[in-house]
C-alpha cells in the first residue's frame, strides 16, 4: 500500500500545489465463502485483501469542494451542505457523493476539501471496489470533521450510499469488511445480528489466491436486483421472513407450492443455494478455524457448483478457471468470488507451490479463453485506516 500511498500524495501536491494533510485508506475484500447470502440475513465469510482505495485531501480555499480520480481521469464538485440528491445516472462519483450526504446527515460537519482518490483494487472484478470507495470516503469525513463513526455504523452508512447514489441493493457484507476487517483474520459474519466473529487465516503454509478473469459480460443490469427479488419470492413461498430461517428438507416439502408458479422453477434453485449456502459457509468457517483446509476446500468446490447451477451466476470462464483450479497440485479449493457474470475466482492453496500454480493457471486459461488472467496472492489485510 506504501507505493500507492506515496503517488496519491504525489499526485495531490502536482494538482493542488500543497502536501496533503488527510490520507485514508481502505481495503477491497474476497469472500471466501457465502455468496448471495448476506441480502437474505444468512452468513458470509470475507476478508480484506492487500487491494486499496486511497484518498488524500486538504482544506480548499475556493467555497466547493473537488474530488479528482486517478483511475477515471476526472474531476467533480461534490456537496457538503447536505443538499445532495442521488443523480439518474449512475456515476462513480456518485459513490463519493451519498457517501459524504450520508455522514453529514449523521453529524459530519464538513469543510470544502480538495481530493485525490487512487486505488488499486480491480474495478469489476467482484473484489468490491466500490465498498473500498465507500469506506474510504466515510473515513476521510471523519478525519475532516473529527466525528467518529462507529465502524458498524460507518458501514451502514455506506451500504446506504451504494442502494441510494448507486441504486444497487447491495448487503452488508462489502462494506462490513472493508470498516471492520483484522490484519490476519477473516470474518464469519452473522449478517442477522451484524455480528461478526474473526477466524485466524495467518497459516503461512496456506495462501489466498485471486485470480481475476479479466471478463465482465455485459449485463442488462436487472440479474442482481432480479436474485433478490427471487429469494424474497422464495421466502414468501416458504412462509418464513428470510432465507436464512429455511431448512432443505422444508424446502424439499414445498416443492410442490413452487411449482404452481411460473417463475416456481427457478426461484426453487435460488432458495437451494442460498439455504446450502449458509450450511457451507458456517461449516467452512469452523473448518478454517481448525486449520482443517481439506474440508474447507470441499465446501469450496461444492459451492462453486452450486452458484453455477442452482445461482446460476458464473460464467464459462470461471468456471474453466475453477476447473483448471481443481486439477493442480497444490489447489486446496477453489470458487467463484463475488455477485457473478465475470470477475474473479479464489482459491486456498499450499504456500510453497505459488508460483507453479500461478503459471499453470496463466498458461491453461490463456490457452483455452485467448484471455490473459491477472493474479496474486493476498494475505487476510488491515480494515479501514486514517494514515494521516
Amino acid at each position: 500500500m506504501n507505493i500507492l500511498i506515496n503517488d496519491t500524495k504525489k499526485i495531490f501536491t502536482e494538482r493542488f500545489g500543497k502536501e496533503a494533510e488527510w490520507i485514508t485508506a481502505a481495503p477491497g475484500r474476497v469472500n471466501l465463502i457465502g455468496e448471495h447470502t448476506d441480502y437474505n440475513d444468512g452468513f458470509v465469510f470475507p476478508m480484506a485483501i492487500e487491494r486499496y482505495t486511497v484518498i488524500a485531501a486538504g482544506k480548499s480555499l475556493a467555497a466547493e469542494s473537488t474530488v479528482f480520480s486517478v483511475n477515471k481521469s476526472e474531476s467533480v464538485n461534490v456537496l457538503i451542505d447536505g443538499s445532495a440528491k442521488p443523480a439518474d445516472t449512475v456515476t462513480w462519483s456518485g459513490y463519493v457523493q451519498g457517501t459524504l450526504q450520508n455522514c453529514v446527515e449523521n453529524g459530519a460537519k464538513l469543510q470544502p476539501f480538495n481530493a485525490v482518490i487512487n486505488s488499486n483494487v480491480p474495478l469489476g472484478g467482484g473484489l468490491s471496489s466500490s465498498a473500498s470507495l465507500e469506506v474510504a470516503a466515510a473515513t476521510l469525513a471523519e478525519v475532516i470533521a473529527g466525528h467518529r463513526f462507529e465502524p458498524v455504523q460507518k458501514a451502514l452508512l455506506c451500504q446506504k450510499a451504494e442502494h441510494e447514489y448507486a441504486k444497487m441493493p447491495c448487503g452488508i457484507m462489502d462494506q462490513f469488511i472493508s470498516a471492520l476487517g483484522q490484519k490476519g483474520c477473516a470474518m464469519l459474519l452473522d449478517c442477522r445480528s451484524r455480528m461478526p466473529k474473526m477466524i485466524p487465516l495467518d497459516d503461512p503454509a496456506v495462501s489466498v489466491l485471486i485470480v481475476n478473469s479479466n471478463v465482465k459480460h455485459e449485463l442488462t443490469g436487472s440479474e442482481y436486483p432480479d436474485r433478490r427479488r427471487q429469494c424474497e419470492k422464495a421466502a414468501k413461498l416458504l412462509g418464513v421472513p428470510f432465507l436464512r430461517d429455511a431448512t432443505l428438507p422444508q424446502l424439499e416439502s414445498a416443492k410442490p407450492v413452487f411449482d404452481k408458479e411460473p417463475d416456481g422453477g427457478v426461484c426453487y434453485r435460488r432458495a437451494k443455494h442460498v439455504i446450502t449456502e449458509n450450511d457451507r459457509t458456517v461449516a467452512a468457517a469452523e473448518a478454517l478455524a481448525k486449520r482443517d483446509w481439506k474440508t474447507a476446500g470441499r465446501l469450496m468446490y461444492e459451492s462453486h457448483a452450486s452458484m453455477r447451477d442452482d445461482f446460476e451466476i458464473t460464467v464459462s470462464e470461471i468456471d474453466i478457471l475453477a476447473d483448471i483450479a481443481r486439477r493442480l497440485d497444490g489447489v486446496i479449493g477453489s470458487r467463484m468470488t463475488g455477485g457473478g457474470f465475470g470477475g474473479c475466482t479464489v482459491s486456498l492453496i499450499e504456500s510453497s507451490k505459488e508460483s507453479a500454480i500461478t503459471e499453470a493457471i496463466n498458461k491453461e486459461y490463456t490457452t483455452a479463453t485467448g484471455i490473459k488472467p491477472t493474479i496474486f496472492a493476498t494475505t487476510a489485510a488491515q480494515g479501514s485506516c486514517a494514515i494521516k
